[in-house]
């Protein structure tokens, strides 16, 4: 099959499927990306013939030769978003054509050919399809969907691979954190940074994880769920947090964030928190906060909350944050009146259950 944008899927279904006895033990408690549905979307891409051979099959591990370029020069993207099952007993996923712009922006960046949107979208309606048993009842089960690209090229030099291989895998998944939805506690690192201007912090790429992966360990070190990173020119600023973006609430109900520079991951929930916000009258403020504006305003009580947001975690309340000099606990403690609100309606429209006034959610069926 030659590249286009529209790719007709070949369909080759897992001879061995797990079977529905142990389906429904793996979905009593799948936490988070331990779980794993039957099959998996493969399309190959090559110079000059673009995206071909668009299958869904059996999950399997990947064939690969030890000179493949992507584990020498890390040419790697990858998104995350869920299928959420509807009160109509349909399946729907919440914004993917905001993933498949932002997949392509993350290509882009990482020098890598760009999935057309309507071949993005269409292998996430396939693997749904498929595997639709495996999406977990309840308030916090979902089925996420790991898209990702690779640089599967075997050659040593140095310079932007010719040929690609994108994937989509499931999980089933239920709460990020342990414990389901409670205030966390965050690290302020005083090492380490996530990025800086001009890097790749805007791009969905492993290396910006791998790189956060000490600074986290540090966080857990002193018995935090979260590592805070703060600006890698003036150390001062907030930037985000290891995997998700930041979110403070002030005295007056309005809401402030860290602007998109460049720096930090331009976050779909994000956006849809700000969204929702500004309909319902809040005022927002995408600017600089320091990390003396945080620790001043939460003893003040002008920074009544703060939360983290992003597909994984949805938005989870931030009660104690910790630095090299002590720990300050946000005004609320966590337990924000307006963090919990904007969690419930972002839920409810993501499952479904409430009015969806900017076309959000997409029905697979």
């Amino acid at each position: 099959m030659s590249g286009g944008d529209n790719l007709d899927f070949e369909i080759r279904p897992n001879p061995a499927p797990v079977s529905d006895a142990e389906r429904a033990t793996r979905l009593t408690n799948p936490g988070f990306g331990r779980v794993f549905t039957d099959h998996m979307v493969t399309i190959r891409y090559a110079e000059g013939k673009g995206w071909y051979e668009p299958r869904v099959e059996a999950r399997a591990p990947i064939p690969m030769d030890p000179a493949s370029a992507v584990l020498h020069y890390a040419q790697e993207i990858f998104e995350g978003l869920k299928a959420y099952t509807t009160p109509d007993g349909g399946v729907a996923l919440f914004r993917p054509d905001a993933n498949a712009a932002r997949f392509g922006q993350s290509a882009q960046r990482m020098a890598m050919p760009v999935v057309p949107q309507a071949a993005f979208l269409e292998s996430l309606r396939q693997l749904i399809t498929i595997d639709r048993k495996w999406i977990p009842q309840g308030e916090e089960g979902s089925l996420y969907l790991r898209p990702f690209a690779y640089a599967s090229e075997v050659f040593l030099g140095v310079r932007p691979a010719m040929e690609y291989l994108y994937l989509v895998i499931a999980s089933p998944v239920g709460a990020y954190f342990s414990g389901g939805v409670k205030p966390v506690t965050v690290w302020i690192t005083p090492d380490y940074t996530r990025a800086a201007p001009g890097g790749t912090g805007a791009a969905k790429c492993g290396g910006n994880y791998a790189a956060g992966l000490s600074a986290q360990a540090e966080a857990i070190e002193h018995g935090c769920d979260q590592v805070v990173y703060l600006d890698a020119v003036e150390r001062r600023y907030v930037d985000e947090l290891g995997g998700m973006n930041i979110v403070f609430v002030q005295d007056d109900g309005s809401l402030v964030t860290p602007p998109l520079t460049g720096t930090i991951l331009p976050g779909i929930t994000r956006d849809s928190i700000l969204t929702l916000a500004r309909r319902a009258g809040r005022r927002i403020e995408e600017r600089q906060v320091s990390f003396d504006e945080w620790r001043d305003g939460a003893a003040s009580g002008r920074i009544r909350e703060a939360f983290a947001c992003g597909t994984a975690a949805v938005i989870t309340p931030i009660g104690t944050v910790r630095h090299p000099d002590g720990e300050f606990i946000v005004a609320d403690g966590g337990s924000g009146e307006v963090t919990m609100s904007l969690r419930q309606e972002l839920s409810d429209i993501q499952r479904g259950r409430a009015e969806d006034p900017f076309g959000w959610v997409h029905k697979v069926f």
